[in-house]
């Protein structure tokens, strides 16, 4: 039987049972076609990925997300702003459902409230069930428009390194360091798998319906721990340019074999690192970042750790046993290792900058090759006068 994640195809073979069987309106039916269409691409897109990083031998794991259809969590549904939901004076909104439209009152943030009844441009939004409150919630994209940024507009300029040990270390080219660790967010997460790990073991029907809950307790937590974590950060640097490590497939790269005999330490730390939310901190970053006066970019993450910020020199014997210290083989400069990675980061990050001020455009990688990239990265210095 062929396969298709096409939406005009699917909506050719499923538009009519979708409005018969179902009693959906035409918008709906078709919000439906492009949701299933959309959650298949992406599918076939960590598929395609997956594939390219086991013949690079980055993972010997096959992508099982096409084994089975589907599942969505929660119950969802996406509207289309003018069609299926619009604003309505008085904080009211008016929503499509099976049994025609209603009229609701809506509450949330005032500073998102505020900007509805200014009429700020509305997108497409997204009904959530909670099922812990048992509520219904309207997720809406907003468009907000902010000036173009400018190289003047940012004269900070801060490296910022994630880790598991410590969420972030960040260092800014004027001398500002900050550490936030990560032993507090460590011991809920630990928390959580060892009440998960019990709930397993009964396996009744109550011990499911607890695991549930505490699955979106943990979510809930982690994203407001990197909430907070983010707005602090770009607080405490205003008008900065921040400097990301571009991680991708960073898990791909890193994890080990599995080990059915491996210690109940070492399946704890993979577990940490399977659960590192570094994705999560970096997006609430760029996107908290141009509405706090701020700018991220994403550079380079090779070395950051073994690279020495003093006099350039790059080597894994820079970080013996891998531990807290990095200590150039070369010079004999010792510092954080965490601290390093920020300074490099921040050291890329000025490169970045320069790069924009010369040419115009804001990019991550020089218009030259990665190895002429290499060569130019190994001849950044750190000095306690980076500004100049």
């Amino acid at each position: 039987m062929d396969k298709t994640s096409s939406q005009p195809k699917l909506h050719k073979e499923t538009y009519p049972v979708l409005r018969e069987r179902f009693g959906l309106g035409s918008q709906l039916a078709c919000t439906v076609e492009k949701q299933v269409a959309a959650t298949y691409k992406t599918q076939w897109t960590k598929l395609k990925q997956n594939v390219k990083a086991r013949e690079a031998d980055h993972t010997k794991r096959r992508y099982k997300g096409l084994d089975s259809a589907p599942k969505f969590v929660s119950r969802t549904l996406e509207y289309q702003y003018g069609r299926d939901y619009s604003w309505k004076e008085g904080q009211k909104v008016s929503v499509g459902t099976l049994s025609g439209r209603l009229v609701l009152e809506c509450d949330g943030y005032q500073k998102h409230l505020d900007l509805i009844a200014q009429g700020v441009e509305t997108g497409a939004a997204k009904l959530y069930y909670q099922r812990s409150k048992k509520q219904y919630y309207l997720i809406v994209a907003l468009s907000i428009d902010v000036p173009d940024p400018q190289p003047a507009d940012h004269p900070l300029v801060v490296g910022v390194d994630v880790g598991q040990r410590y969420h972030f270390v960040a260092q800014s080219n004027q001398g500002g360091t900050m550490f936030q660790a990560g032993g507090r967010a460590r011991q809920v997460k630990d928390r959580f798998a060892r009440a998960r790990r019990t709930l397993q073991r009964k396996g009744t029907r109550s011990a499911t319906r607890r695991l549930v809950a505490l699955s979106g307790r943990e979510r809930r937590f982690i994203a407001n721990w990197n909430h907070s974590l983010s707005k602090e950060l770009l607080t405490h640097f205003p008008k900065s340019l921040i400097g990301l490590e571009d991680l991708t497939n960073i898990r791909d790269r890193t994890e080990g074999r599995s080990n059915p005999k491996a210690s109940r330490k070492v399946k704890a730390s993979k577990r940490r690192r399977s659960q590192w939310s570094f994705q999560e901190l970096q997006a609430f970053l760029s996107y908290k970042a141009p509405l706090m006066g701020c700018m991220a970019t994403k550079v380079h993450a090779h070395h950051t750790s073994q690279c020495c910020p003093k006099c350039g020199h790059c080597s894994k014997g820079n970080r013996p046993n891998a531990g807290l210290m990095m200590v150039c083989e070369v010079c004999g400069y010792q510092v954080h290792a965490d601290l390093a990675a920020a300074r490099n980061i921040n050291l890329r990050t000025l490169l970045v900058r320069q790069d924009w001020m010369s040419t115009g455009a804001l990019s991550m990688r020089p218009d030259v090759s990665y190895d002429e990239t290499k060569t130019r990265y190994l001849g950044l210095r750190w000095s306690t006068d980076t500004s100049a």
